[in-house]
């Protein structure tokens, strides 16, 4: 039996969306303590026909493992085009759903993704001085102490993480 799925494979071989993006409107920030695994991601946000804000565009940079990586390529392709709102409702659940087959040991990163999308969202939120939902607030407040925690535990790691991502080129 294989580790991975095909579809694993696919979007860690070939991701989608990958790349720091210029003039994002929403920048979101997450990553595990355990493992290590940073996400970034960033969206630019537009009006669909029916004056809905969407996501128009997504990117990501994930400093991870292969399913870290074919997490976050994954969530890009599905929430490009969708409303915040619409976004917001996507569980990690969907992500090892549309995944197959996933270990155990790796499901986590189903979730980094997801709240790398909901910080992102948050961001843009409040940059905007728009409502936050409270389900959103609380998700962020979690995201927040995990990030305080890995900080002063790996404090090395984070600031070398942190030089690497300053390191990367911006994408259209």
């Amino acid at each position: 039996m294989k580790l991975y799925s095909k579809e694993v494979m696919k979007h860690f071989i070939h991701p989608q969306n990958v790349g720091k993006m210029k003039n994002y409107d929403g920048l979101g920030k997450a990553g595990n303590l355990k493992c290590g695994d940073i996400m970034y991601l960033y969206i630019k946000v537009g009006k669909d026909e029916g004056g809905k804000e969407i996501i128009k565009n997504i990117s990501f940079e994930t400093f991870g493992c292969t399913i870290a990586i074919a997490n976050t390529s994954l969530l890009t392709t599905m929430v490009k085009g969708k409303t915040l709102k619409e976004a917001l409702k996507i569980t990690k659940e969907d992500l090892l759903k549309r995944f197959g087959r996933v270990p155990l040991v790796k499901i986590h990163c189903s979730l980094l993704a997801v709240d790398a999308l909901g910080e992102t969202i948050y961001d843009y939120l409040s940059k905007n001085k728009k409502p936050i939902p409270k389900e959103l607030r609380e998700r962020h407040e979690r995201v927040e102490r995990d990030k305080e925690i890995i900080e002063i535990r790996h404090k090395e790691l984070v600031e070398i993480e942190e030089e690497l991502h300053q390191k990367t080129k911006h994408i259209k």
